[in-house]
């Protein structure tokens, strides 16, 4: 009987069966050099080849070293746990998963209000969110502070969000978590948010202080909000804790817009970035033609 990635994977036996498994499939279109940087795909990446773990599986044989799921808390266990085993026994790492998001139809301020309940709110999340980290093997977990209160000044909204996150910090810390804060354009995807820049996010990562807490750093928000991004990057350095790709306009892969990822990967590997990149943008063609395009643009950037 042939070996199929969903049957290996399903069995535990990816890393013993790899070159059964190389010789059933013939490794078509794949490449085993890995990607200098931690590049994540995620669910939907690489959607006709099969379902999550089979993507993941696909990816490995691309040489990618890392995976994200902004949805993984919100999966059953079993899943959760098939999860992990994948990326173990195919060396990834696991990327950012979402710990707490503000409900984008209410517009609540969630962390900045006058209402100690969407902080407690917030914290109960953070807490229940400590298992699917550890269960996943992940280290950085995504927050949102939520949205803009015109009622109260925006001085006293920073307070009580750094207050807010030095408390969630002291939770996530002594478990080796970290929480990274993803700043969010307003122009484009989310109009009256708090959070709307990586030097806002600096400003509140220094005020709590904690290791737990540090910024999520996805480029396609800033472009747009604020551009200047090496320099950006370069300035916030100490309190960036995760990175996110996804070109601009569209959201999609490296190359389909303004923005020059090869100089930002050229800058990382210089820095001796070794953190995951999350490629945290759609493909800019549908079906396989599309997947080819989007393994072609990393390896594109990651050479130059």
């Amino acid at each position: 009987m042939s070996l199929t990635r969903r049957s290996v994977i399903a069995t535990g036996l990816a890393v013993a069966a790899a070159p059964a498994l190389s010789a059933a499939t013939g490794k078509s279109g794949s490449n085993a050099a890995h990607f200098s940087l931690g590049y994540a795909p995620h669910e939907g990446s690489f959607a006709s080849r099969g379902d999550l773990l089979e993507q993941i599986a696909f990816a490995a044989d691309q040489g990618f070293r890392a995976w994200e799921d902004n949805e993984a808390r919100k999966r059953p266990v079993e899943q959760q746990e098939a999860m992990a085993r994948a990326l173990s026994q195919r060396g990834m790492t696991m990327g950012v998963f979402v710990a707490s998001m503000p409900k984008w139809s209410d517009f609540r301020p969630v962390l900045g209000s006058n209402d100690d309940a969407d902080r407690d709110a917030f914290l109960a999340d953070i807490r229940t969110s400590i298992e699917v980290a550890k269960r996943l093997n992940a280290k950085h977990m995504t927050v949102v502070t939520g949205f803009m209160d015109r009622k109260v000044p925006e001085a006293i909204q920073t307070g009580r969000i750094i207050d807010c996150m030095r408390r969630a910090g002291d939770i996530v810390a002594p478990h080796g978590l970290t929480l990274v804060m993803e700043p969010l354009n307003t122009r484009t995807n989310h109009p009256g948010v708090f959070m709307q820049s990586i030097a806002q996010g600096y400003a509140v990562a220094r005020g709590t202080n904690s290791p737990g807490v540090k910024i999520l750093a996805d480029l396609y928000h800033e472009q747009i909000q604020s551009g200047n991004l090496i320099p950006t990057l370069d300035a916030c350095w100490a309190e960036i804790g995760y990175i996110q790709f996804g070109d601009n306009p569209g959201r999609k892969e490296p190359g389909t817009g303004e923005i020059n990822f090869a100089n930002i990967a050229s800058w990382l590997r210089a820095r001796n970035y070794a953190g995951v990149i999350g490629m945290e943008h759609g493909n800019s063609i549908a079906g396989r033609e599309g997947e080819e395009r989007l393994i072609a643009a990393y390896r594109t950037i990651d050479r130059t």
